[in-house]
């Protein structure tokens, strides 16, 4: 019996629009929606590796229910900031750990709530890659 967690499924965050937060993560992300085939109104979101679940709130309580961010890891880190420009999504200044050999920078989704993007290249330098 193990007694350590295998993966991170899913987070949840409010939104105060679900489609342009579906949309946008669409556009940002390459999320498909998810037809959660029950009366909920929360948005499910994949890329078949991890799920986004945002939940409906008003604006007055949008404010009070946030977190301080959550990070996605990307695959091609000068490529997925190229992207973010060409479709006109802001981010931060790369900082660089050399202790990892890893990068970091955030975005913001349009209610607001912080995205960390993050690269390790160790990771990806170790994936096959397509052809070879």
């Amino acid at each position: 019996m193990s007694k350590r967690a295998h993966s991170l499924h899913h987070v949840n965050f409010a939104t105060t629009d679900v489609e342009r937060t579906k949309q946008w993560y669409g556009r940002v992300f390459g999320l498909r929606w998810i037809d959660p085939q029950s009366n909920t109104k929360v948005l499910l979101l994949t890329n078949g590796n991890f799920d986004i679940h945002f939940t409906p709130f008003p604006k007055d309580r949008h404010r009070t229910l946030k977190p301080l961010h959550f990070a996605i890891e990307v695959e091609d880190w000068d490529g997925f900031l190229q992207h973010l420009d060409e479709i006109g999504v802001r981010h931060t200044r790369t900082v660089h750990r050399p202790q990892n050999d890893s990068k970091f920078c955030y975005v913001h989704d349009p209610d607001g709530n912080m995205i960390e993007l993050t690269y390790h290249a160790r990771l990806h330098s170790q994936r096959p890659q397509p052809g070879g």
